[in-house]
């Protein structure tokens, strides 16, 4: 054999080598979906006959030349028109970007594992020699498979059975991967081989994003049998995709909230403002708008006012505590087009009582509505917005106030005759240190709220013990504990008695 047939040889030779590959493909499995809000299982289908078949030419040593065909191996498969639509089953306006990916499951069963190797389907090194170029779309079964602008949004992906792909138990997640910026995000969808009978497969497909497979059920599971022979399978429908790529969640609508100011302070009015847009790809209405106050946040009789489109619109709002409701049953927003969408603008009041200084000043928006094509409720929120409330002329601090005197019946309270002790000193437990005036009296104001600890230094009046008394044991002791709330005045007593007077007893 001279070297001009060394490269036809070697091309044979990778030519059988595939041909025995594709043979493993006469029991597969065709992998599709329909990525959709639309339709259930649909019988349209459409049958695609994949021909394997190598030319093979070379020439001996004696100059002899030698061409044939191989046996042609045919596939009879159905293909169920799998799709990535809208929501109402509409095709998308371009599949740009869009991919689609086959996933191992790990063994929590909703966590991506590594990525399916899938037997290829043609020789994309050997063109025009009469070796298939596998199904459409995905024509050398990839994985990933990526959509072209011009695609009608149909993707496709054979399993090998002779590979062990179709064993009792596999799991799979398939994987629609939108492109970046996009107004869909993700879906995700397990796909477990649940039980075998000759060549019938059965499968179970779970939706792994909380949306359902279908609108038209509203169901997240289905079952389903396949044949191995033909690898007929009933193409799955998935619930439609409208999600916003950034957040990796459902947002066909959106809620902003502001607010007129960023301080506030008790007894001033706030205006709150709820500006709501649609993101869908159909009119959405019903809105329903639910906003909860924070703490010493009082809503504003008769204050709410709507407006869409320069136009004033009618509003209702119920108060249930601090929670408010504003329903707008006559509002219907448009589609999102690309452009700037609409925007319906709700404005409110809200008056700060003094519990406000206590509360966080933060409230929390949420928004809801019914899309218009599949009547499927979308939200938005929390739309969060934080007040700092300042103490104005009120204040959570207290004050403390007290005396130190001489207690002659050892009943712990003043009483006529029971002077004050001048010059006493009392430390608190923030390290404050007070003297009484020559009545005994002592007071410290802005003192912050809670338990106050105050400790009598006994060593600032010589001559002076602490008096007993049996009747409140607390009072047996140097320190005193009190409890200062908000904003509130606490007392806080020393009764003592002349130390030579205690030694005579």
């Amino acid at each position: 054999m001279n070297s001009s047939t060394l490269p036809k040889v070697q091309q044979f030779s990778r030519a059988l080598k595939t041909l025995k590959t594709l043979k493993t493909l006469s029991a597969a499995m065709l992998l599709c979906a329909v990525s959709a809000f639309a339709t259930p299982a649909q019988a349209q289908t459409k049958t695609s006959t994949i021909t394997n078949r190598a030319t093979f030419t070379y020439n001996d040593p004696a100059g002899n030349s030698f061409s044939s065909v191989t046996n042609r191996l045919q596939q009879g498969l159905i293909d169920p028109l799998g799709r990535i639509t809208g929501c109402a089953g509409e095709a998308l306006s371009s599949y740009s970007g869009f991919s689609v990916s086959v996933y191992a499951a790990d063994a929590s069963g909703v966590e991506l594992g590594s990525l399916v190797s899938l037997t290829k389907t043609e020789l994309p090194d050997i063109p025009n020699n009469g070796v298939s170029a596998g199904l459409d779309p995905n024509r050398q079964n990839s994985n990933p498979f990526f959509l072209s602008a011009n695609s009608d949004g149909r993707y496709n992906f054979l399993l090998d059975d002779a590979r062990g792909q179709l064993a009792i138990g596999r799991q799979y997640i398939l994987v629609i991967n939108p492109p970046q910026g996009s107004i869909y995000s993700q879906r995700r969808v397990r796909l477990t081989i649940t039980g075998r009978n000759g060549r019938q497969v059965s499968y179970t497909a779970v939706s792994l994003d909380g949306r359902p497979l279908s609108t038209t059920t509203g169901v997240n599971s289905i079952d389903g049998q396949l044949t191995i022979q033909d690898a007929e399978q009933v193409g799955l429908s998935l619930a439609a995709i409208d999600l916003d790529a950034t957040l990796c969640q459902a947002q066909a609508i959106q809620l902003v909230k502001t607010a007129d100011r960023a301080t506030a302070v008790p007894g001033d009015t706030v205006l709150y403002r709820l500006s709501v847009r649609s993101l869908a790809s159909a009119s959405v209405s019903n809105l329903t708008i639910t906003d909860v106050l924070p703490l010493g946040f009082r809503f504003r009789e008769n204050s709410a006012k709507a407006e869409f489109q320069n136009t004033i619109v009618p509003v209702a709002a119920i108060e249930n505590g601090s929670t408010i409701t504003f329903t707008l049953p006559n509002i219907t927003l448009p589609p999102s087009t690309g452009t700037q969408a609409p925007v319906l603008n709700l404005v409110y009041a809200a008056t700060l009582t003094p519990d406000a200084i206590r509360g966080s000043g933060q409230n929390r928006a949420l928004v809801q509505a019914t899309r218009s094509d599949n009547q499927d409720i979308v939200r938005d929120g929390p739309a969060l917005h934080r007040l700092r409330v300042r103490n104005g002329i009120l204040t959570d601090c207290g004050t403390i106030m007290g005396r130190v005197f001489e207690d002659k019946n050892f009943d712990g309270e003043q009483q006529p005759g029971e002077p004050g002790i001048p010059n006493a000193v009392i430390f608190l437990d923030d390290g404050n240190r007070i003297t009484t005036d020559v009545n005994g009296l002592f007071s410290v104001a802005n003192v912050l709220a809670g338990y106050r600890i105050g400790v009598l230094d006994l060593t600032s009046i010589p001559g002076y013990t602490l008096a007993p008394n049996p009747r409140f044991v607390e009072r047996n002791s140097q320190s005193r504990l009190v409890r200062l709330a908000p904003g509130g005045l606490v007392r806080m007593n020393f009764a003592v008695t002349p130390a030579q007077r205690e030694a005579r007893k």
